[in-house]
């Protein structure tokens, strides 16, 4: 079975999210995703991964993920070349499950369970306004909320509100945005403001709820232990990147100052970034993002690394459904996969207007998929809408790439 095109789609409404459909000529389309930039990962696709995929064979993963990020870590591999480089690899596995007739978890090797417990993320969107009710005073109403849906972990991000902002010396306050530079400073009482959802949540439920908080990276080596330190208390599930990721010895330092477990981080890209994180015990818990680290084909051997040194790992959603899906497969097949992310107000709204099959969330648990491959697929009306852009390569469009 033959590569024969790459099609990738993103459209105006979702501005981020960008789907990739690799066509072969037996006729099955393979579907991946990825997340950020899409018009700039569309560009790797198609000027640069089109010439060493077309008219390949969709068997050889390990050989096109070699030789895809060869070609981009030539010139520096982090960013819209890694992201390029999940979407193809997801859609390959996806093609090898459907040619196979198997899911993918059976292609890796089988599944350790046969279902997973997630944690819900409090934003807001479509029908669940989740983030308005933990930051309006109501995180005890939302937890109590949660639970009678069978939901026993969330996860919220109180001091984001007192990050630096973005419009430099003369700019607002984040607010709302979880981008924005490292905070030095946290005025005392905004630390004990950050506290209050963490305690109407334990109010209203005890410890019936687990409870995540994220970081966004947002805060100093300091600050960050300053808030590790006032949320032991609370038995929290973990911090999660409350520090950036970029340099290891500080996160082991925030990890031996504080009693609360650590979870390092979706920005990492693929296994040369978690590999300092694992040995340097700088974490507790191994986030890898499939969408943004390399696709299943990575992210197995990331979870693999982990697993060697006795660690967990979590996955990350908030990018897409098929992000979500394929983490499924992977969360299936792993030993030691601990819970699975989700966005009830993704899995519940949008994310069902553009695929054929909805994932299986019963009682706080993900149920995974039987179907070969992905076990969905894109909806054919998404290719329709007034703003979709779709871009194709085929034998026809490729580039002479030769040195001559």
């Amino acid at each position: 079975m033959k590569i024969q095109k790459l099609e990738t789609v993103w459209f105006e409404e979702q501005f981020n999210t960008l789907w990739l459909r690799i066509h072969t000529d037996e006729g099955l389309i393979g579907l991946g995703e990825t997340y950020y930039v899409p018009r700039a990962v569309a560009a790797v696709v198609h000027d640069v991964f089109a010439n060493l995929l077309i008219g390949r064979s969709v068997f050889d993963i390990e050989n096109h993920w070699s030789n895809m990020f060869a070609t981009v870590n030539f010139f520096g591999f982090a960013g819209a070349e890694t992201r390029a480089i999940s979407t193809v690899d997801v859609a390959l596995w996806d093609l090898l499950g459907q040619y196979t007739g198997q899911p993918i978890y059976n292609l890796l090797g089988g599944r350790s369970r046969d279902r997973i417990p997630i944690y819900n993320t409090c934003v807001s969107h479509g029908p669940h306004m989740d983030y308005h009710s933990w930051m309006e005073g109501r995180a005890g109403e939302l937890a109590q909320e949660l639970l009678a849906s069978g939901v026993r972990a969330m996860k919220i991000w109180p001091w984001d509100q007192f990050g630096v902002s973005l419009g430099g010396p003369v700019g607002q306050r984040a607010g709302v945005g979880a981008v924005g530079p490292v905070g030095h400073y946290l005025d005392p009482d905004d630390l004990k403001r950050g506290l209050e959802p963490v305690q109407q949540i334990r109010e209203a439920v005890g410890d019936g709820m687990q409870i995540a908080i994220e970081g966004h990276a947002r805060w100093n080596l300091p600050i960050a232990i300053d808030i590790g330190r006032a949320l032991e208390p609370y038995d929290i599930m973990w911090l999660e990147e409350i520090i950036p990721p970029d340099n290891v010895d500080s996160y082991a330092r925030l990890a031996a100052a504080t009693k609360v477990p650590i979870c390092v981080s979706e920005r990492l890209f693929t296994r040369f970034g978690f590999r300092q994180v694992v040995e340097k015990n700088a974490a507790h818990i191994v986030m890898p993002d499939m969408a943004w680290t390399g696709g299943l084909t990575e992210t197995r051997k990331i979870v693999s690394l982990a697993d060697t040194y006795y660690l967990p790992f979590t996955t990350h959603d908030t990018i897409g459904p098929v992000a979500l899906w394929s983490a499924a497969h992977l969360a299936a097949h792993a030993p030691n996969a601990m819970i699975m992310e989700t966005v009830r107000a993704y899995t519940e709204g949008w994310y069902n207007e553009v695929m054929t099959e909805r994932l299986a969330i019963r009682d706080g648990y993900i149920e995974f998929p039987d179907r070969p491959g992905l076990g969905t697929a894109l909806r054919p009306e998404v290719l329709a809408r007034s703003d979709v852009h779709v871009e194709v390569s085929d034998a026809s469009s490729l580039k002479d790439v030769s040195t001559g």
